[in-house]
């Protein structure tokens, strides 16, 4: 039986009950790819078309997994493949608790996972090559990651401090009692 959405989806719903299911023990075989993808701006597109049904985003969401550098949607019954842009998840907001060092960062993704900046949900940046345009991610389970979005971004650079980090003097910010480096203090203006 060819792949569908509708199957996936199916599947999907009798498979997790509360939170994402455990599609991480799950290994059935792999059937094929679905022709979805996930953009940069967090939008899901089936057969070329904008999904606008927020539940099934989310449906689908919580049953994504990631092997090596692949996206796939996986059920107890069925593993399809998918092609992700950037990351899977937008991080679209976030609140902070405490100030400096003791402040606590959670973020809250486009189909409401929540991640709170630490040691087991670390934030990285990465830049482009030629632009030196920042691009920050945060952990969100399993191997996957969110996209923090332009506005949250600036809104974190506003945290930010200075900070001496494995020898050398970082503009980044603190969660959970972890510091994470966004810039070397020496290439800001």
């Amino acid at each position: 039986m060819k792949p569908s959405a509708e199957n996936i989806a199916s599947a999907a719903k009798a498979a997790g009950k509360k939170g994402p299911p455990p599609v991480h023990l799950w290994n059935p075989p792999f059937c094929g790819d679905l022709d979805m993808e996930i953009r940069r701006d967090g939008t899901w597109w089936y057969l070329g078309t904008p999904m606008g049904r927020m539940g099934l985003v989310k449906l689908f969401s919580s049953i994504i997994r990631k092997d090596g550098d692949q996206y796939f949607l996986v059920t107890p019954a069925e593993k399809v493949g998918i092609r992700v842009v950037d990351a899977p998840f937008l991080a679209t907001d976030f609140r902070v608790e405490g100030s400096g060092r003791d402040q606590i960062i959670t973020f809250t993704t486009h189909v409401d996972d929540e991640a709170t900046a630490g040691p087991d949900h670390p934030i990285r940046v990465t830049r482009d090559p030629t632009t030196g345009e920042p691009s920050p991610y945060i952990h969100i389970r399993a191997n996957l990651e969110a996209l923090i979005d332009r506005k949250n971004f600036y809104r974190l650079i506003d945290l930010c401090v200075h900070e001496n980090h494995e020898g050398q003097s970082w503009f980044g910010l603190w969660s959970s009692g972890l510091f994470f480096p966004i810039i070397p203090s020496s290439e800001l203006p």
